[in-house]
């Protein structure tokens, strides 16, 4: 197969925005008055590449469903709001590829998508992309478990990013 297009994962793959991202979710979790154990980088490393309503089954236990949701789309605007505020560089050492306004990329860049723009899963999001460019002969490069079955359930080869999550 010749390769024509990358797909990439974000965080894990490209860099590590935990640490900001956390302060995001604190806030959010906060703001919402929603009781649960202080999310960390760690928490999140364990959490990141697993469908988002897993991951809020297991940072938020004794939310309710609706709180859930509500939980996840303000975690995801904070989560925008922080990393564009960010000045550090989050990018994994030796990655020169992507990152749009922060890396001055955007001409390799031809589309991006996300659970907080679509409420769909990491898969759905994958095939989005692919047809609404009309790519073929994609692959997926990601750094977890949950990344590998995305690429599969999108019907494209995965590569493994081991140094990632």
């Amino acid at each position: 197969m010749n390769i024509e297009n990358i797909i990439f994962d974000v965080d894990g793959t490209l860099w590590d925005s935990t640490g900001e991202v956390a302060k995001a979710w604190n806030l959010a979790v906060k703001e919402l008055g929603i009781e649960c154990e202080e999310i960390t980088s760690d928490t999140l490393k364990r959490e990141f590449g697993k469908p988002m309503n897993v991951i809020a089954d297991h940072l938020f236990p004794s939310a309710s469903a609706a709180e859930k949701e509500r939980a996840l789309e303000l975690c995801c605007m904070y989560e925008h709001e922080v990393l564009e505020r960010c000045e550090e560089n989050l990018l994994y050492p030796g990655v020169k590829e992507l990152f749009l306004k922060k890396n001055q990329l955007e001409q390799y860049v031809l589309d991006t998508e996300c659970y907080g723009d679509t409420k769909k899963s990491k898969g759905e999001n994958i095939r989005l992309v692919i047809e609404r460019n009309h790519l073929q002969n994609c692959v997926y490069v990601g750094d977890t478990e949950g990344d590998c079955e995305a690429a599969k359930a999108a019907g494209i080869p995965f590569i493994f990013a081991a140094y990632g999550f």
